[in-house]
């Protein structure tokens, strides 16, 4: 599957954060089922438990307009590096990810990415099929 649009949308959505405490922007395109992306960045609080990151922000847009199901995730913070999605971001995806095999884009840029599956950087997630058990 091509992901340069996703990418894109992510760069993008990453001049749009909000960091003035950490001065680490990030940026994020999530493609649900229906084809339509939607992107976030990480909007920072002074009361630190209020900032939201960028995956989140680009998931919850997605659910509250009836997507609940994840096709990949584009995510953008340090250009030098790969940043992977934090602990709760991780369990976010979770719960609306296709499956253990969807992909989860990491970029440095439109030309640098990499794609890990969801099964990859969170092996063994504890899911909402679980509970149906």
């Amino acid at each position: 599957m091509e992901y340069k649009d996703l990418i894109e949308k992510a760069i993008e959505a990453r001049e749009k954060a909000y960091c003035p405490y950490s001065n680490f922007k990030v940026g994020a395109a999530a493609l649900f089922e229906d084809g339509t992306i939607y992107t976030g960045c990480n909007i920072e609080n002074a009361s630190f438990g209020g900032t939201n990151c960028a995956e989140r922000t680009a998931i919850f847009k997605g659910v509250s307009e009836g997507n609940k199901t994840l096709k990949a995730l584009a995510l953008i913070g340090d250009t030098k590096t790969y940043t992977y999605p934090c602990g709760i971001c991780r369990q976010v995806i979770s719960e609306f990810v296709e499956n253990k095999d969807t992909a989860i884009i990491l970029v440095k840029n439109k030309d640098e990415y990499m794609i890990k599956t969801f099964e990859e950087i969170l092996p063994g997630a504890f899911t909402k099929k679980d509970l149906e058990n």
